[in-house]
Parts: C-alpha cells; sequence; structure tokens
C-alpha cells in the first residue's frame, strides 16, 4: 500500500505515530448494523441483476439467526487505530461484504479501531510494542461488542461469525479465547466465516491448530464449524501474505511451524473439494478510497456494475483449494470469456479484494442449510 500515499498523508500519519495509538480508553460500544439500527448499512432483500439471464430479482428474507460481522481493514484514518466513526470506507465494506447475508440472518456489525490502511503502510516505523498495542485495542472493541451481543440476545440463538482479512484476524482470537474452550458459547455457534486471512490446522486434521474443538466445515449441513480460505487467480510467490502459517514464533500464541498448515475449505464443494463453478456475486456501489484503487487494479479497468445493487456476473470461475509453492489457498481460474483478475494492491496480496464475493452465493447457501440443520 505504500504506493497509494501521498507526501501530506504520509507527514500526517508519522505526526501521528509520535504520540502512539488513539487512547486506550474503553468507550461504549458503536453499532454499525444492528437489528432496528437506522441507516443500517447491511439492511438485504435488494434488487439483483444476472448478467446471464437478464432477470433482476428480489433475495427473499428469512432471518431464524444471526451473524456478527468483523469488518477488513479499509480505515484511512491517519493514525494507528481507527476512530468510532462510520466513516465511508466502512459504511462501503459493509454493503459489499455483509449487506447480502442480511438475506438469510440479522446482522450485527460493531465500529472498532481497527488497525488503519496508512498504518499497515508504515509499519517498519515503529516497533511490537505499540503493533501490539494497536492490535489490544481493536481486539478489545470487538469483544466488548461480542460480550453485549450475548447479553442482548436469546441464550439459544445461534449466530454465523463473518470476517475478512483483520477482521478475520480478530474473530480467530475470539473463537480461540471465548468460544472454543466453552462449550456453552460453543452451542450457539452455527459456523465462521474466516475469509482472507490464516487459520492454523494440524496437518492432515481438521483441528488441532488454533481451535482444539471447532473444526473445519467438510458438509453444507455442518454446523459448529469453520469455513476459512484466501484467494488468488495466480500461483502465490513464495512471499505471499495469504495461506500460509508462520515457519517461526512470531509472538501471537497462534500455531507455527511446518506440523502446521492454512486451512482452505472450498465453498463450492465443502466435502470433496472438487473443481466447482464459484457463484459469484457482486456490490455495484462504487468503492471510495484506497479499496476502489484495489477493485480498478484487479480488473485492470472499472469492476463490472448493473443498474441494481446486486449483479450476477456473466464472467464464471472455477475455485478449488490448491498446495502450491508452500502455500495452501483457493485457487481461481477464469472460464472462456471471463475478465482476468489479477493480484492487488500488490502480489503477495492475490484477489484478497474478492474473498468475500467472488463465491457469495456459495456462502449463502451453505449458511442456509447451516441454519436449518442448527434448527433442527
Amino acid at each position: 500500500m505504500r504506493r497509494f500515499l501521498t507526501a501530506a498523508a504520509l507527514a500526517g500519519l508519522l505526526g501521528a505515530l509520535l504520540s502512539g495509538p488513539v487512547a486506550a480508553r474503553e468507550p461504549a460500544t458503536v453499532w454499525l448494523c444492528a437489528p432496528g439500527l437506522a441507516a443500517d448499512p447491511c439492511q438485504g432483500g435488494l434488487p439483483t441483476t444476472d448478467e446471464r439471464t437478464g432477470k433482476t430479482t428480489t433475495a427473499p428474507e428469512s432471518r431464524p439467526v444471526d451473524c456478527f460481522y468483523v469488518y477488513p481493514t479499509v480505515s484511512q484514518d491517519l493514525t494507528p487505530n481507527a476512530s468510532l466513526k462510520a466513516t465511508p470506507p466502512v459504511v462501503s465494506i459493509a454493503r459489499h461484504q455483509a449487506a447480502r447475508f442480511s438475506d438469510v440472518c440479522e446482522v450485527w456489525a460493531p465500529i472498532y479501531r481497527q488497525r488503519t490502511l496508512t498504518a499497515l503502510a508504515v509499519s517498519s516505523l515503529y516497533g511490537p510494542e505499540l503493533q501490539a498495542e494497536t492490535a489490544r485495542i481493536a481486539y478489545g472493541d470487538v469483544l466488548r461488542a461480542w460480550k453485549e451481543y450475548l447479553a442482548r440476545t436469546p441464550e439459544g440463538r445461534g449466530v454465523v461469525l463473518i470476517g475478512h482479512s483483520q477482521g478475520t484476524g480478530v474473530l480467530r482470537r475470539l473463537i480461540r479465547e471465548e468460544i472454543d474452550q466453552n462449550p456453552s458459547v460453543r452451542a450457539r455457534l452455527v459456523s465462521g466465516l474466516l475469509l482472507g486471512g490464516t487459520v492454523a490446522v494440524r496437518k492432515g486434521s481438521d483441528r488441532d491448530g488454533d481451535f482444539k474443538n471447532v473444526p473445519l466445515c467438510r458438509a453444507e449441513d455442518q454446523t459448529g464449524c469453520v469455513l476459512s480460505f484466501a484467494s488468488f487467480s495466480k500461483t502465490p510467490g513464495k512471499d505471499s501474505l495469504f495461506g500460509r502459517v508462520p515457519a517461526t514464533d512470531n509472538g501471537s500464541g497462534f500455531p507455527y511451524g511446518p506440523d502446521y498448515e492454512a486451512a482452505c475449505t472450498n465453498p463450492a464443494s465443502l466435502r470433496h473439494n472438487s473443481p466447482e463453478i464459484a457463484k459469484t456475486i457482486l456490490r455495484t456501489d462504487p468503492v471510495p478510497g484506497l479499496l476502489g484503487v484495489a477493485a480498478f487494479l484487479t480488473y485492470l479497468g472499472p469492476p463490472p456494475t448493473a443498474a441494481t445493487p446486486w449483479l450476477i456476473p456473466s464472467d464464471r470461475y472455477v475455485v478449488e483449494c490448491a498446495r502450491e509453492n508452500g502455500a495452501h489457498v483457493l485457487r481461481i481460474t477464469g472460464l472462456a470469456g471471463a475478465r482476468a483478475l489479477h493480484p492487488a494492491p500488490l502480489p503477495t496480496w492475490g484477489t484478497h479484494l474478492l474473498d468475500v464475493n467472488i463465491a457469495l452465493g456459495d456462502l449463502l447457501r451453505i449458511v442456509a442449510r447451516q441454519t436449518a440443520a442448527y434448527g433442527a
């Protein structure tokens, strides 16, 4: 992301870094999305255009469970930690990633003081202690929101955890510390969609890595499990940011070394990991700021669009979990006529911006089936 920083932005960030992260107080939870919230960007039931059929449809709304969504790194604040404001990038990413899940669940999404894009761009300017403090602040906000969510909802109501990128990292810790070892809370877990990050499992196993009691999902009606993948349209390089478990201890407390690998669950073929055509669903709203730049780079031009808020593009892509170059990732291969997808914002990221939407239709189908199984 360094190439996207202006001189003014860098100067502002350097000044902010001198005073450290945002004050580490414990504010009240600020909800971006929640039942009954006005101007909720996670509202569903919006029209969809299918480019293959030319038809416009509206998805049915059935919400017997909740979804707890933690968004990825989007803040462009010039401080190590973001503010607790619903800025345009935060609102936009919720519309693109979480809103469609409102067709199958009630979406709860806290605003949290995440580590910002500008801080990531110059992370070498501050040491491990400051980085740990920024992570502590971000996680603390989500943890308080999670506890508030549990207190405000019925004890037996199921919940799907949804995260992407930094959001996945936060939920990975939340499951490890608050759910995996707690049978009563674990009983509420319908599933976890931990996308665009790394979830470690012991090689040859669906668990015994990050989590001892929460396995990977291997069937669409399996509950109490997690899905995880990072998408790549090309073979990941040796320095890819995703699809790898650290070779040595990085101080995070999570597994590392050759006995573990990054999890990959194919949403188009959970049980067999067969190469199948993904059910892609895209949001057509423009993406603001740096994410808009990354979207342009992914397509090497404007992303697909339509007159409706949602689009099922005519481009079709086959997805399959693959072990390549020491990484375990969801490989995307375009069928004839499909637009090429390019790594963005840098080659090491893969098709990070599309982790959620490339197979959003498959994820929605899985959540619906898991919800039915949970209710039964």
